[in-house]
């Protein structure tokens, strides 16, 4: 039976700077920073691999021979892994236009090296196929809101982005950093330049553009914080059960 990554390329985008974590973990980028007993990248393959990615493309800058060597020596059966390292911060949307000859199905799945969610991505590709849309979000919900963005959606598309709000309260819908990206948008993002993938080609879309895919079960946790690297344990140790 297929699976839902069989014939999609995977983008992992795994080249910030990490400042906010550096203190915390220092000397590592954020895909290895240790989580329980293992770096955080392979919790990321984990769920990559059970639903049938069998390419991955990981975007890297900064450490990034650490990366390299790390998946040199942690092979993984059926899937092969190829590297991009940009020559200076692009932004994700300049690091997937710098890797763009390497991305090469239609769509192409594109997910952040710092951030886990234990989503089924089957009905997100199916969603993405029947929507004709050039890209797709998956969103996903959180109980507490005031540390993200939150997302305006209205028949399964993206209205707007709302800027973070600390004196928000209550559940919403987030921005899981998953996403399903056409040939034609990422043809588009590579002619763009440097430049954020949320900031600089996303809000640039004609509203409505963008589709999203709402997961209302998915657990999500980032790694971006030393807060947030800390309650990770808990959200991939309870994925892996």
């Amino acid at each position: 039976m297929a699976k839902a990554l069989d014939a999609i390329d995977v983008a992992v985008l795994a080249g910030g700077l990490g400042t906010r974590l550096a203190t915390t973990v220092p000397g590592l980028p954020k895909a290895l920073a240790p989580v329980a007993t293992r770096p955080f990248v392979e919790y990321l393959l984990d769920w990559l691999g059970a639903q049938g990615a069998t390419r991955i493309v990981f975007l890297l800058g900064h450490r990034a021979e650490q990366l390299e060597t790390h998946l040199a020596n942690h092979p993984r059966a059926g899937i092969a892994f190829e590297t991009s390292i940009e020559p200076k911060p692009l932004g994700t949307g300049g690091a997937l236009g710098f890797a763009r000859a390497k991305l090469r199905s239609d769509p192409v799945l594109v997910v952040n090296g710092d951030t886990f969610v234990d989503a089924d991505l089957a009905p997100m590709v199916a969603a993405h196929r029947s929507s004709g849309s050039p890209a797709t979000l998956l969103a996903v919900e959180v109980a507490d809101a005031a540390r993200y963005g939150r997302l305006d959606i209205a028949g399964g598309r993206l209205q707007a982005f709302v800027e973070k709000d600390a004196n928000f309260k209550g559940p919403a819908a987030i921005n899981a950093g998953v996403y399903l990206l056409s040939q034609s948008l990422l043809d588009k993002i590579a002619a763009q330049g440097p430049g954020s993938l949320e900031r600089d080609v996303f809000a640039t879309l004609p509203p409505a553009t963008l589709g999203v895919h709402r997961d209302r079960t998915a657990r999500f946790v980032d790694i971006g914080t030393p807060e947030s690297w800390q309650s990770a344990a808990s959200i991939v140790a309870k994925a892996a059960t």
